[in-house]
């Protein structure tokens, strides 16, 4: 049977091939066994900083502080970008808070989620955090604010052709404040799949939050991240990705059919700015597959 660096060195290998370098974490969620590439390094979150986004709206709802079922009418014209969701409607819509969240996680929305953040409080998001003992996870923007800087550090607007980004030399795209940790939201991903963990396990906040947590993940649409890897219809993946340039990332939960429960979270870096590179894409599959199989296997352990 493969050790642990051994799998390390088969992820490493296509993580080059890929172009990618990598910052990877799973772990059983029912277990004690463990395996990790720079899992403490902090990352960039992009996207999968709507995680504990939508773990505090879930919270605070629990605990009585807002109505998920509360009807919010949105007009046309918010001015986050976004390429997905109510960015792109051309009327004005009514709905509630749990529809929002369906959106920001689903198909990572960043309208909705720049309304629910405004909503729960990045202040009170930070507290949720601290007090779940998460020193590295942070998050001190909304998309807007995320997306904007981009902007200001390139000179252009992020709705701009993406193949002007590609056409950066990656000097300037690595210097942005949206791709460094210490500027920008950000995690460890040991402590994403610690967060994941917890809400799995009901112990993040009321079983009734977790839940709806655990909800919206799985009903995130895209399939060719963390769910490419584990192609059996019998295995649930529930997960959310992250996204800017030069950086695709992917946190979830895997659930075999035989109660196996493994939280994964894959951090990748590439060596330009390209957004349309399927091999990178699917890399965070493979990557996944081999440590969760690593995982599973009797004989697998700490190392």
């Amino acid at each position: 049977m493969p050790t642990a660096s051994e799998v390390i060195a088969k992820i490493n290998d296509r993580a080059e091939e890929a172009g990618v370098r990598m910052r990877l974490h799973a772990a059983e969620i029912d277990g004690t066994r463990r395996i990790g590439v720079d899992e403490h390094t902090p990352v960039v979150t992009a996207s999968v900083f709507k995680v504990p986004i939508a773990l505090e709206l879930a919270r605070q709802a629990a605990e009585g502080g807002l109505d998920l079922g509360e009807r919010i009418t949105v007009p046309p014209g918010h001015p986050t970008p976004s390429p997905y969701g109510l960015a792109t409607f051309r009327h004005e819509i009514t709905m509630s808070w749990y529809d929002l969240a369906i959106l920001m996680i689903g198909i990572s929305d960043n309208v909705a989620t720049d309304l629910i953040l405004a909503r729960v409080g990045k202040e009170m998001t930070e507290k949720s955090l601290r007090r779940l003992g998460f020193e590295n996870t942070t998050v001190p923007q909304d998309c807007g604010e995320v997306l904007g800087s981009i902007g200001e550090d390139l000179g252009i607007s992020y709705e701009d052709d993406e193949r002007l980004l590609a056409e950066l030399p990656m000097e300037r795209i690595a210097a942005l404040r949206a791709l460094r940790p210490e500027h920008t939201c950000a995690t460890t991903a040991e402590e994403i799949t610690r967060l994941l963990t917890l809400i799995w396990r009901d112990e993040a906040a009321a079983p009734t939050a977790c839940a709806d947590v655990r909800r919206w993940m799985e009903l995130q649409v895209w399939p060719h991240r963390l769910r490419s890897g584990f192609p059996d219809d019998g295995i649930r993946v529930s997960g959310k990705t992250g996204t800017l340039p030069s950086v695709r990332n992917e946190v979830g939960v895997v659930e075999y059919p035989d109660g196996g429960r493994y939280a994964v979270g894959i951090f990748t870096n590439a060596v330009d700015g390209r957004s349309r590179v399927p091999e990178r894409d699917a890399f965070i599959g493979f990557a996944a597959a081999q440590a969760v199989e690593w995982l599973r296997l009797p004989e697998a352990g700490s190392e």
